[in-house]
């Protein structure tokens, strides 16, 4: 039975309920369908070249005398002639339908750049280094900081200050670092952005000769290096960061104080506030069975105060990226340019 025969006894709802309907399908079904409208092609417009006229005006654009000229220096040139077929912009379109209307000087494509991918699961596998300016007395005057850090353990292995920035300093700070931390060749990535001592050839040949992999950051893509980035800010949003700096010395002396501080006393949340020389010399699970211990007594003398379990000392990191893998919906790790 139907739901139109069995409409008229039990009503349209309980119908349409017994046989698993909607009753907007019910009605659909009722109403005849109308047929539908048969579409039709416009027609020209009686202003419209007519296909002879339109492959007479590409004929003409392909003569030899015209091919690399623009359709208004076409259409001067007919005008002078004393010819007229069509305007401008009709030829633009003409052309346009062809096919044959795009840049045809030779333009500077930037390559494909990669983005950087690297991982750190202890100290000296990944360095990230970078320069910034510190106001020098007057304006127009600066001072270059340059820092190499550690991006696992936030240890600021090699700075220093110079009136410049320079690939000549920078390859000696790189090398002095590397002998003062004992890096063997293939240990080492070192990662940066990419400016003009990061990318110069006294600095790349350093590297090649010391077995270093190196990175670069994808351009005007900050995120690429956000340690030293990261770094830079904490030095200059200290509550004791000048203004400016007086002189060179000066600033050098600001500097071996900060990174004394950023080195030994400052907790760091990114490395479960423990400091930078903690994890870089590999004291971090004594410091953190002690923090354990001083939990679980104050968890012996007040349970009550510690409601869902007991306090568990912050775990460490067990391994930082820059720019890690975007796990897709399945679990597998897809990557993204």
């Amino acid at each position: 039975m139907t739901a139109a025969q069995s409409a008229p006894e039990l009503g349209v709802s309980t119908a349409c309920q017994a046989l698993g309907l909607s009753r907007a399908t019910f009605y659909r079904h009722l109403t005849p369908q109308r047929p539908q409208a048969q579409i039709s092609s416009p027609l020209p417009h009686h202003r419209a070249l007519d296909q002879g006229e339109r492959q007479a005006v590409l004929d003409l654009l392909h003569q030899e005398r015209f091919v690399d000229k623009a359709p208004r220096e076409v259409y001067a040139t007919l005008l002078d002639e004393g010819e007229y077929l069509c305007s401008p912009s009709t030829m633009y379109r003409l052309l346009n339908q062809e096919g044959e209307v795009k840049e045809r000087r030779n333009q500077l494509r930037h390559p494909p750049y990669q983005k950087p991918e690297l991982l750190a699961t202890g100290p000296n596998q990944v360095w990230s280094w970078d320069i910034t300016k510190l106001l020098g007395p007057v304006k127009w005057t600066y001072f270059y900081l340059y820092v190499i850090l550690d991006i696992f353990s936030r240890y600021a292995v090699g700075w220093m200050v110079a009136h410049r920035e320079s690939a000549a300093l920078a390859e000696r700070l790189i090398r002095e670092t590397y002998d003062k931390q004992g890096i063997v060749p293939g240990q080492l990535t070192i990662h940066a952005d990419r400016g003009s001592s990061m990318k110069s050839k006294p600095v790349a040949l350093l590297l090649a000769d010391l077995g270093v992999t190196k990175t670069h950051s994808r351009p005007h893509v900050s995120n690429d290096n956000p340690f030293s980035e990261s770094q830079f800010k904490t030095l200059k949003y200290r509550p004791d960061f000048p203004k400016r700096f007086g002189s060179l010395e000066d600033s050098r002396l600001f500097c071996q104080t900060f990174f004394e501080w950023y080195n030994t006393e400052h907790r760091h949340s990114s490395i479960s506030l423990l400091t930078p020389e903690t994890v870089h010399y590999g004291l971090a699970d004594g410091v953190r069975a002690a923090r354990q211990k001083v939990l679980q007594a104050a968890y012996v003398m007040h349970p009550e105060r510690f409601v869902r379990k007991p306090p568990v000392a912050l775990p460490l990191p067990e391994a930082v990226w820059i720019n890690p893998p975007i796990k897709s919906k399945e679990g597998s790790l897809t990557e993204i340019h």
